[in-house]
């Protein structure tokens, strides 16, 4: 419906054409009200753009937890051998063990061969062997033991078992095993179950009598 005086389209809500002044007015609200719902709608499309971003890089970067490498510690074994001139332990490992770390260094004037070894109940347990070894270099394998070690038989074999667990600042030498062949000392430490030590100690004897 137009006015019949100014042709202009009447306003229900008026009852009358608009003003010029109120037409621009209504005119910048509808603007304001479309910039407004455009900007809450590109926040929502920023917001789910950051989202799926977000689940991209998660999908992408995380995995599950990698098997653990194992080294070949056998071909180690033997490379150190040909470079010391000494046999070197390197015993068969029960099922579900693995070395994680196999090498030959030096601690001063004793040459050392050590084999870092993860149980099947996935702990720790180290194997140092030191040749021409003296008591110094035992007592920094051990930490300093504050007490004689206990005499015991395991796979034939005589060691001493030394037991700190509850003793401060030893880290996982807290429990360990050594015993001795003709040029070297054999320290077995770590944090396994006293049951590993005794399958791994009895694998150790086994191929000590084998070397004899």
């Amino acid at each position: 419906m137009t006015d019949p005086v100014t042709g202009r389209p009447i306003v229900a809500e008026l009852g009358r054409p608009e003003t010029d002044d109120e037409r621009a007015a209504r005119v910048a609200e509808n603007r304001r009200k479309r910039r407004a719902n455009q900007s809450s709608t590109n926040l929502l499309l920023s917001i789910a753009a950051s989202l799926l971003i977000v689940l991209f890089l998660v999908v992408v970067t995380v995995r599950e937890d990698p098997t653990p490498e194992s080294v070949d510690y056998r071909a180690t074994a033997e490379q150190a051998e040909n470079g010391l001139g000494m046999p070197v332990v390197a015993p068969d490992l029960p099922e579900g063990w693995y070395a994680n770390r196999a090498d030959l260094g030096s601690d001063g004037s004793v040459q050392e061969w050590y084999v870092g070894l993860i149980t099947a109940e996935e702990r720790f347990i180290g194997v140092l062997q030191g040749f021409d070894a003296n008591p110094t270099w035992l007592d920094q394998a051990l930490r300093q033991p504050t007490r004689e070690g206990e005499s015991v038989e395991i796979g034939g074999a005589d060691w001493t078992l030394y037991d700190r667990r509850e003793a401060d600042g030893i880290g996982n030498r807290g429990y360990a095993l050594v015993t001795e062949t003709a040029d070297s000392t054999l320290v077995l430490y770590g944090t396994a179950s006293e049951s590993e030590f005794a399958q791994l100690a009895t694998a150790v004897a086994a191929e000590l009598d084998a070397g004899r």
